[in-house]
């Protein structure tokens, strides 16, 4: 008969063996991007940034001990493509948490996905706001903070009164221009058209014959980002249409990518690569180091992409656990300081950021206007608990 003591040994034995395997097993992130459809034009800087995070986080340890494993899915920029990526890092990768930039259309196919599977979802993209689940948060702009500075500087640098609105007929086309229509009008400007494409739409012309009869002081756009953006801003400049112009979903690394096409376009962004903070030189030094050539430019989707990798793993060792529960109640109490100032998503699961006003210049880089700190995204997700 094996002895008390022998039950004791094989005990604290199988316990060291079980802590030593899940030592050795590395944490998985899921990375579910728009490496086809209309992000593809994007997706490629937010792959490079998730790389660099994983590799210093590797290179300082890993997290609690354990190097972390990319598992990067193409999610085709919407609904169905996200459907069968988040099946496939939930379900078959069983990775331990999501951390993507996606279209809102991706976003609200996955977070179904994300709650049946009980999976922390970090979303990092700029959304139209209050989009909200238990198992989510967010550390890119919304609505509230990125709006106010392009319409208030359009109303008191230009002198605009009347605006036309144009956006991708989707979530977040809709949902921006429907939040900017009631900015402008609470500011005593006036909204003389609003215009919507498919999201797989190509020809604005109808749209710009529209505005150019209505001569409105200022046009505001927002689209699906990437593609949509290349080919509304080709078709601006073919139709001579020169009114003052702010695009709510540009990316400075689609600008640069436009060539003269996106030459006097305004921008709002919480980051932008001229950011002159320490940790940005950081970042742009190491971003620089590992791609060199083949560097695609961070941007306003790529660097929240970044910074997401260390808000999980600060929340990872303050729950002292991966466990699904324990790190949600721990990501809303973390903070990261990084390219962009210090990130705590702890406003409705979101998160104060000092916003950027930018207009593009011809060699494709953004000349900072305006700096707005501190900007607080507002009651996104109250009820979320």
């Amino acid at each position: 008969m094996t002895s008390f003591k022998s039950h004791i040994v094989i005990g604290a034995v199988a316990v060291a063996l079980a802590a030593a395997v899940q030592a050795a097993d590395p944490v998985r992130i899921g990375v579910a991007v728009g490496l086809s459809g209309a992000n593809s034009v994007v997706a490629p800087a937010v792959v490079q940034s998730s790389q660099l995070a994983v590799e210093e986080i590797n290179a300082a340890g890993g997290i609690l001990g354990r190097k972390v494993q990319l598992e990067i899915v193409d999610d085709a920029s919407g609904a169905v493509g996200a459907q069968k990526a988040y099946d496939t890092l939930v379900f078959q990768k069983n990775v331990d948490a999501i951390i993507s930039m996606e279209t809102s259309a991706a976003r609200n196919a996955a977070l179904p996905i994300v709650a049946r599977g009980k999976k922390p979802f970090i979303y990092t993209s700029f959304h139209e706001g209050r989009s909200c689940s238990p198992w989510m948060y967010v550390n890119g702009w919304v609505p509230e903070q990125q709006v106010a500075p392009m319409v208030d500087y359009f109303r008191e640098s230009k002198g605009a009164k009347t605006f036309y609105l144009i956006g991708n007929d989707y979530a977040f086309g809709r949902g921006m221009l429907g939040f900017t229509k009631k900015y402008i009008e609470q500011r005593g400007g006036q909204v003389i058209g609003e215009e919507y494409l498919p999201i797989d739409g190509t020809d604005w012309t109808p749209i710009l014959s529209k505005i150019r009869s209505a001569r409105p002081d200022a046009l505001l756009s927002a689209t699906a980002g990437g593609a949509p953006n290349v080919a509304l801003a080709k078709q601006i400049k073919g139709a001579g249409l020169s009114l003052p112009y702010g695009n709510l979903a540009i990316d400075e690394g689609t600008a640069r990518n436009m060539g003269d096409v996106a030459t006097g376009i305004h921008l709002s962004s919480s980051y932008l690569s001229s950011i002159g903070t320490p940790e940005n030189e950081k970042f742009l030094a190491a971003m620089h180091k590992r791609f060199g050539n083949d560097l695609k430019v961070p941007n306003e989707l790529s660097e929240p992409q970044y910074e997401a990798f260390f808000l999980y793993k600060a929340a990872v060792e303050k729950a002292g656990s991966t466990d699904p529960a324990q790190v949600i109640r721990a990501l809303g109490q973390v903070s990261f300081l990084g390219p962009r100032g210090e990130v705590r998503m702890d406003k409705s699961r979101h998160t104060t950021l000092a916003m950027r006003l930018g207009q593009i210049q011809a060699d494709g880089s953004v000349k900072i206007l305006q700096t707005f700190p501190g900007v607080d995204p507002g009651a996104q997700c109250p009820n979320i608990k």
